[in-house]
């Protein structure tokens, strides 16, 4: 008030006054002098009371009454300058607040008058707004006569005063009702008691009220009764008053002034007992009318409902229900309900509209919506409002839709009064009229079955602005344009729902923190705020109840109504704003009901969403099931049916993408529209945002996003991301531009749910695991026994969702590795395929992440992750396998150092590849296992290294890939190496291991299972390496066999030291001798039949090409190797207890092998033979002992060169003998013994050995092309072991063992070689070369020999069998020895056509040629040095010699080989050269006696041969051999008929008889003519017939007989002689001109040169010892020989000549002879 009250504004003010006053006065002065007087006495009354008072204002308001009245007395002159001035005064007065109660009681009488005289009425109103608005002076009757006036004025006729005055009034009326405020707030510190109120309407109740509100009150109540037409009590003089003014102002004081009706329970009670009844009252025209139907019904007519009334009627219920509704639960129940009956469908179409935005109004004010809730649908017996309003609101929009009335067929649908009929006409066209603009809807519409409904721009989000409640100047109801009423219900529901769903989940985000805050407070410390504590948690969850049951029955009220509502809208929609709009409504809705665990409601919500999503009856299980449980209730609306109207399909809709179900009958393509990408984003939107809540619908949600992802043709990419497919997805995808770049958009979404799904709690998490996985399954049933394209939508999510949550892996690792591992087992290829890709991504992610705690400290969550890849081994499934072992390679390269006790599964994986299982497999399996060997060896526990050598060696076993194979066994070598290496560190780690171990076996009572257990562990780790090499030295295929066993003796050769002395037994038992069985089983068994080629093109060597051949040269190998060891480990093993047995058991399999019927096999087995006899030296020198062992070593001595090594185990490679004592210094000290000491196992070995020759040299008993024959090299080496072995088991041969050697020696050389071989074996037939076979056979016989020589006495009866077997040799030269029944090619027979090479399966017999004559040099050497051995002589030695040599010399040339009986020539000369004077010697013992005749027969034999020369004989061989004949004459003549006298006499009757023969020799018949001189043997016989006579005349005839012999053997001759000169002189004289044969002319010649001889040897003798009548007989042949003259050959004649001279010895004179005196 400062404004009016400071001096400057009070000195205007009196100057005013003085001034109005001054001005009054001269307008009245002639007209009206009385006035003129009160004016000019106002004025000194004013002047007065300035200068009296202080406070001029209230002097004034004192006197106000006199100071006005010149005023008022101007007013009543009633003109109109004077009234105009005087009203100004009186409004400057008011405003200045210097009026008094009189004085304003007074203007108001006055202003009464005027109005009365409708006078300045806009003054007046100005007047009374001036004076009622300064202050509360005007109060009571005062002022409800003030009020009347106004309202009086509003009903003139005139416009501008009826506007201005209906405005005051409004003004009026709140000025009335702010003074109530006011007062409140001066009075609210005082609290009274208030009265009783009595239930009655007697205005005299008012008594209690203070002044203003009594004011209010009063004109609150006359309001009312104006507006139902009854008397005013208050406002007395009123004439005329409208309803809709008398609502207007209900309205506004309800609106504005609530707090009034709130705390005065007067205010309440008129609220109560009069304004509800009347809207009531009022509402009923509204009520009971029903647009179309007919009047003849009622008898009645019927009150039309009136819009203005009923437009503000509907206005002031919103207020009412807005302001008052807990004071008037009853009647809102009441005005709910109207407002829900006023949405029918037979309601005008203007009502309709009002309704809804009333409706509206209350749908943006969730907490009054909460109240309804909480006070009808939650009571038992009471409307359930709330639910009707949104089932109200659902139908309303359906009723739009189904634009004909179903219900009254009689009834003419569309009245007229709206123009309904005119947009349904236009609705009825629309479809046609879409048409245009390419099928895209110009305006925002909703289309359903042929009706078209625009959507209208009505109002703002979450305010309620009414269009048709603020006409509040229409009279007629207004056209409703289309459209309008449904997009106010529209915004109802979107409003409704977001009022709702912000407010509760507002609420329940209080909630929740105040539990969590309740649920941390316990911890404080202080014990006194504990109880209070307690306290408050406890309401606070009894208060949480409540809520929380509330908010159910909210939801549970509205939800049904809400989604068929939007359900409709959603399936009718053409706008993409409304289409996300409604989307965002079911959004919310179903995360709240989520949130609120309302299961049905949520899933119904997010049933309708996901069919939005999918095309028009689509056929998802899911939904359908869904939908049926829902549409089967259907919605009683005030007895109206709703149902759950089904999607139409012909939505006007942009087609954006075109795909195929996903089915298992492929049913054609299906379309998207744009809506449907929408609703599946807002789909996305939800599971990403709210997946928290969705529990169990997660199935619904994924279902139809698989379903929509397959419709797309996305496909899931690395990590489970999914990715817009290729082309490749058939020609059924088609997709627009626009969805095409909507699709990276929905991809990542998508990827951003999963990813999301890492916020989740636990439970959330399993749900959407579950869910992930059922529908998987669904895919895999459907993807069974057809090799489509499956959905791959679940397992790529699968894994998306297992990767995000890697922190918490373990909780969702079991569920989700275990249904992947199914997914891997699934027929269809692409479907296993990731599922594989799926569970390998995660079990790399698993390990690479960082788990805390970390992985190396959480072993039990490591194997956690890899075991899922081990199960994998379970599935045959070769492209499973290939990703399984792609994972575990990566896992190697990128985990390899970390996988610890990992190790062993990883290594299963790998040993679990089966040879069945590919080769790629194999290969990348094997891949894995080098990268182990070479890179991780050191850093897996060692316990794993066993699994190792396992996993490698059952690489080596895979029969797919020789490669492998081999490598594998690299591996295992290198594997051994690094054993090798790091012995000392593995040894410890394993027996710590053992230790532990052995110490939970004892805990538990077992016994300690592992292989080759009383080892120490790392010994066996090295048995396990033998044990895999030695399974794969009998692996089928050649190549890996002989790999594995050069491998394995490598092995064992390099780090065998390493090995405890002990278990050296294991392995030479059940490794070595393990493996020497099962190669010599395999061997034996083996197939013979012929392998084509080695797979492929690979050509096979012929002595490869049977299995058999194949296995032969492993066991070579084998047996080679472990000869090998025995012999360079004999330090080690002799120690051993049972060396013998070992020595035994490899004896026999030698020998076993010698005796196998293959030529490589029994040779090498006699190479092997050799080495263990160390007759070659072993392999590695360096593995010899360095100097000769001595057996009494004294150990300490060496222990002090080793004590480094001796401590532990020497990992050293070297190998002295020092280091050897070394190792066992803990024993007691070794017997050291490098050669073999002991002499049963020398014999050991000659037993084999014998059994090996006895069995291989004995002849076959059958024969045919397959008979095994023993090769020349294998003999060859049988028959040089011998001389070695002799050696040592000299001292105990004995005869009965050299009669055994011989019976071996004879059946060696007598076997036959075959014809393939003979060309390298046998000499050419100029070369008398011995096959070395046959040299072999010698030395062992010579050294037999010089070790008998040397040898004791009792050695030397061996002599002969020596003999006997050499001349056994001997005869081969004449008689090949005979193999079995085997026939041979003889080389005599093949002397002249050269063997014909490669005759098949022909054996041949070797040239024993020169192998006999060789022999019988050595039998002769040999005689000569033992001709006078005891044995020699009493064995008939020589007697046999001779007899064997006559079988070459009694053949001669028919010998095979010429060579041989000059041989026996020359030797049988140097023998009897020896033997025959120890024969003379010992002639008188008679042991020779047998002998001579031999010897005779054998001269006889020679000289006087069967056979005949060859006819190619040349002249000058004839010769030289008939100078060996002569030798042997000279050899008769001095070696033995010189000793004639100790020779028995027939033996010399026999020689002479020979000489005789050979003295005239008959010529052959086939000489040619040049010849016959020659081949006379003129040479031989001239010899035998000088020896004949000088024997006969030479020596002293010891006996008459004797002389006797020779005489008549001379008479014989000259007979024979004097006949054939007889014969052919008469021969010669018949035959004439004619030659005589040539053979007659030999013998001619013959006998004439034996008479010039015997001339000769008589001469030459003493002519004591000549006979008289061997003279007389030899002249006697003078004149037969003269005859032979005339004989016409010439060669006749010389020798005819030769013959006769010396005859002239014989021309004495006859006295001579009378002078001897001799007749």
């Amino acid at each position: 008030m400062s404004g009016t009250s400071s001096p400057e504004a009070v000195k205007k003010l009196l100057e005013n006054m003085q001034g109005d006053l001054r001005g009054l006065s001269l307008e009245c002065r002639k007209k009206f002098p009385p006035v003129k007087e009160a004016a000019e006495s106002g004025i000194i009354k004013v002047k007065t009371i300035a200068a009296r008072n202080t406070d001029i204002l209230a002097a004034l308001k004192e006197n106000s009454s006199e100071v006005v009245q010149p005023f008022l007395m101007g007013c009543g002159t009633k003109e109109p300058k004077i009234t105009q001035l005087c009203l100004a005064a009186i409004q400057r007065l008011m405003s200045h607040e210097v009026v008094s109660e009189a004085a304003a009681g007074n203007i108001i009488n006055m202003l009464w008058q005027l109005m009365e005289n409708g006078l300045e009425e806009l003054k007046l109103l100005q007047t009374v707004l001036v004076l009622l608005t300064t202050n509360t002076v005007v109060h009571d009757e005062a002022l409800s006569k003030a009020i009347v006036l106004c309202f009086r004025l509003h009903f003139t006729k005139d416009n501008i005063t009826n506007n201005t005055a209906a405005a005051t009034v409004r003004q009026v009326v709140t000025v009335v009702f702010e003074r109530v405020v006011a007062e409140d707030e001066r009075y609210k510190d005082t609290v009274e008691q208030p009265a009783a109120l009595q239930g009655n309407s007697n205005r005299r109740s008012v008594s209690t009220l203070k002044p203003c509100a009594k004011d209010a009150y009063m004109l609150f109540q006359d309001l009312c009764q104006l507006v139902n037409a009854d008397a005013p009590y208050w406002l007395v003089g009123m004439t005329e008053m409208t309803r809709t003014f008398g609502l207007e102002l209900l309205e506004s004081v309800l609106n504005d002034f609530p707090r009034v009706f709130l705390q005065h329970q007067e205010f309440s009670f008129l609220l109560k007992e009069r304004v509800c009844p009347l809207v009531i009252k009022l509402f009923s025209p509204n009520i009971k009318f029903r647009q179309g139907s007919s009047t003849s019904s009622s008898p009645a007519p019927v009150e039309k409902p009136y819009f203005p009334i009923c437009m503000r009627l509907l206005r002031v219920v919103s207020v009412l229900i807005k302001q008052f509704y807990s004071l008037l639960v009853t009647e809102c129940e009441i005005f709910l309900s109207l407002l829900v009956k006023f949405l029918d469908a037979d309601k005008p179409q203007w009502l309709r509209a009002v309704a809804v935005e009333s409706i509206h109004r209350l749908c943006v004010q969730p907490q009054l919506l909460r109240s309804f809730c909480q006070s009808y649908d939650m009571k038992q017996h009471s409307t359930k409002v709330f639910r009707d309003i949104v089932n109200a609101l659902g139908s309303f929009i359906q009723s739009l839709f189904l634009v004909t009335s179903t219900g009254n067929t009689s009834a003419a649908p569309n009245q007229a009064g709206n123009n309904v009929s005119g947009s349904a006409g236009s609705a009825q066209a629309a479809p046609g009229g879409l048409g245009m603009g390419g099928g895209a809807t110009v305006l925002p519409a909703f289309e359903y079955r042929g009706t078209w409904i625009p959507i209208l721009n009505v109002t703002v989000q979450g305010s309620a602005k009414a269009t048709y409640l603020e006409m509040l100047d229409k009279v007629e109801p207004p056209t409703i344009p289309e459209g309008y009423a449904m997009s106010v219900a529209f915004h109802c529901l979107l409003d409704l729902v977001r009022g709702i769903t912000t407010m509760i989940e507002g609420e329940l985000g209080e909630a929740e923190t105040v539990t969590q805050l309740t649920a941390e407070a316990p911890s404080s410390p202080a014990h006194s705020s504990e109880q209070q504590d307690l306290q408050s948690a406890s309401d606070q969850s009894e208060k949480d109840i409540v809520s929380r049951a509330v908010w159910e029955e909210m939801v549970n009220a509205c939800w049904c109504g809400l989604l068929a509502a939007l359900s409709l809208l959603l399936d009718a929609s053409t706008d993409e704003a409304a289409t996300e709009n409604i989307l965002k409504a079911e959004l919310t809705m179903a995360a709240l009901c989520g949130r609120l665990g309302l299961v049905t409601s949520r899933d119904a919500f997010i049933t309708a969403i996901c069919k939005g999503s999918l095309p028009p009856h689509y056929a998802l299980t899911v939904l359908n099931s869904t939908t049926a449980a829902l549409s089967s209730k259907s919605y009683s609306i005030q007895g109206q049916n709703v149902q759950m109207i089904s999607p139409s399909s012909e939505s006007h809709q942009q087609v954006v993408a075109v795909g195929q179900p996903l089915a298992l009958q492929p049913q054609g393509t299906v379309m998207l529209t744009s809506k449907n990408i929408q609703c599946m984003r807002t789909l996305l939107n939800l599971a990403h945002c709210h997946g928290a809540v969705l529990g169990t619908s997660w199935q619904l949600v994924l279902a139809t996003l698989q379903h929509l992802v397959w419709i797309l043709g996305l496909k899931p990419g690395v990590g489970g991301a999914l990715k817009p497919g290729r082309a490749v997805e058939g020609p059924s995808t088609v997709l627009t531009t626009a969805v095409m770049t909507d699709l990276p958009v929905i991809s990542n979404i998508l990827s951003r749910l999963f990813e999301s799904s890492q916020y989740l709690d636990d439970v959330s998490l399993h749900h959407l695991i579950n869910a992930l996985c059922s529908l998987s399954l669904e895919a895999m049933d459907m993807a069974y026994g057809n090799n489509k394209e499956p959905s791959l939508f679940a397992v790529a999510k699968l894994l998306e969702t297992g990767l995000v949550n890697m922190h918490r892996i373990e909780i969702l690792w079991r569920p989700l590795t275990g249904h992947l591992l199914e997914v891997c087992q699934h027929p269809n290829s692409r479907m296993r395929e990731w599922g594989a890709e799926a569970l390998t991504s995660l079990i790399k992610a698993g390990l690479t992440f960082s788990h805390d705690p970390p992985l190396s400290q959480n072993q039990r969550l490591q194997l956690l992750l890899l075991n899922p890849l081990k199960e994998l081994s379970n599935i045959s499934h070769p492209d499973i396998r290939i990703k399984q072992l792609e994972c575990v390679l990566q896992i190697l390269q990128s985990q390899g150092d970390s996988l610890g006790p990992g190790w062993p599964l990883v290594l299963g994986v790998m040993g679990a590849i089966r040879s069945d299982q590919g080769e790629s497999l194999i290969r990348t399996a094997f891949q894995c296992l080098q990268l182990v060997v070479t890179d991780f060896l050191p850093t897996m526990p060692c316990t794993c290294l066993q699994i190792v050598v396992e996993v490698a060696g059952s690489f080596g076993l895979h029969n797919q890939e020789l490669n492998i194979s081999l490598t594998s066994i690299g591996l295992l070598w290198n594997i051994s190496d690094y054993f090798f290496q790091r012995g000392e560190i593995i040894e410890k780690e394993l027996n710590k291991e053992e230790a532990v171990l052995q110490k939970q076996a004892e805990e538990k009572g077992v016994l300690l299972n592992r292989p080759f257990h009383p080892a120490p562990p790392f010994d066996c780790l090295w048995l396990c390496l033998y044990a895999k090499l030695g399974e794969l030295c009998v692996d089928p295929r050649p190549a890996v066999r002989k790999s594995a066993g050069q491998t394995l003796f490598s092995t064992i050769a390099a780090h065998g030291t390493l090995l405890q002395h002990s278990t050296w037994h294991t392995v030479i038992w059940k490794v070595l001798f393990h493996l020497l069985d099962r190669v010599r089983e395999s061997s034996t068994t083996a197939d013979k039949e012929k392998i084509e080629s080695g797979g492929g093109n690979i050509l096979i060597h012929h002595s490869r090409d049977t299995a058999e051949k194949q296995w032969a040269e492993t066991w070579v190998l084998t047996l080679a190797g472990v000869a090998r060891i025995f012999n360079t480990r004999r330090y080690l093993l002799q120690p051993l207890g049972d060396f013998s047995q070992a020595w035994d058991v490899l004896l026999d399999h030698i020998q076993s092998a010698a005796l196998s019927k293959n030529n490589e096999v029994s040779l090498a087995a006699l190479k092997s033979f050799q080495e263990i006899l160390q007759i070659v030296s072993p392999a590695r020198e360096s593995e010899k002992p360095d100097t000769p062992p001595v057996i009494n070593v004294s150990v300490p001595v060496v222990v002090g060169t080793t004590t480094a090594t001796s401590l532990g185990r020497s990992f050293m490679r070297t190998d002295s003998i020092g280091e050897r004592i070394g190792k066992y210094n803990g024993s007691e000290p070794p017997i050291i013994t490098d050669e073999i000491e002991d002499l049963n196992l020398w014999w050991a070995a000659w037993n084999s050995w014998y059994r090996i020759g006895s069995e291989s040299t004995k002849p076959p008993i059958t024969c045919d092309k397959l008979t095994f024959i023993p090769s020349q090299p294998f003999l060859t080496a049988l028959i040089q072991i011998f001389p070695a072995l002799y050696q040592h088991i000299k001292t105990g041969f004995s005869m009965d063992d050299l009669q055994k050697l011989g019976l071996i020696l004879h059946g060696a050389v007598s076997v036959p070689i075959s014809s393939d071989a003979s060309p390298f074996i046998l000499p050419s037939y100029t070369e008398a070369v011995l096959t070395s076979l046959q040299e072999a056979v010698l030395t062992a016989l010579d050294v037999l020999q010089k070790a008998i020589c040397v040898g004791s006495e009792n050695m030397q009866i061996m002599y002969p069998a020596i003999f006997d077997q050499l001349l056994a040799f001997v005869e081969f030269s004449c008689k090949p020895p005979q193999y079995g029944q085997l026939e041979t090619k003889h080389i005599a027979n093949a002397k002249y056509n050269q063997i014909q090479l490669f005759a098949p399966a022909e054996w041949v017999a070797l040239n024993y040629v020169p192998f006999a004559e060789r022999s019988l040099e050595v039998v002769v050497d040999l005689y000569q040095k033992t001709a006078c051995h005891k044995a020699v002589v009493n064995e008939k030695v020589l007697q046999n010699i001779i007899k064997t040599l006559r079988i070459p010399l009694s053949l001669k040339y028919s010998c095979p080989s010429e060579s041989t009986w000059k041989l026996a020539v020359s030797s049988l000369l140097k023998v009897l050269s020896i033997g025959l004077p120890v024969a003379r010697q010992h002639a008188s013992s008679g042991k020779f006696d047998s002998m001579w005749p031999e010897l005779a027969n054998t001269f006889e034999d020679f000289l006087f041969t069967k056979s005949t020369p060859p006819d190619n004989l040349s002249i000058q061989e004839f010769q030289k051999n008939e100078s060996i004949d002569v030798e042997v004459v000279q050899l008769i003549s001095t070696e033995i008929l010189p000793y004639a006298n100790f020779i028995p006499k027939e033996f010399v009757g026999q020689i002479m008889t020979m000489l005789n023969k050979g003295s005239i020799h008959s010529q052959s018949s086939s000489f040619t003519e040049a010849e016959i001189d020659i081949r006379m043997r003129e040479e031989f016989s001239k010899v035998c017939f000088e020896t004949l006579l000088q024997f006969s005349f030479s020596n002293k005839v010891t006996t008459p007989q004797e002389g006797y012999i020779s005489r008549m053997a001379l008479s014989v001759l000259l007979k024979r002689s004097q006949d054939v000169l007889h014969r052919y002189i008469e021969d010669e004289r018949l035959s004439g001109k004619c030659p005589l044969p040539r053979q007659q002319v030999t013998e001619i010649i013959f006998v004439l040169k034996a008479v010039s001889t015997l001339i000769d040897s008589l001469k030459k003798t003493q002519p004591e010892n000549v006979d008289a009548n061997t003279w007389a007989q030899v002249i006697a042949l003078y004149p037969t020989l003269v005859e032979c003259i005339t004989c016409s050959s010439s060669e006749v004649c010389s020798a005819l000549k030769e013959a006769l001279v010396p005859f002239k010895d014989f021309m004495h004179p006859p006295a001579a002879k009378v002078q001897n005196g001799e007749s």
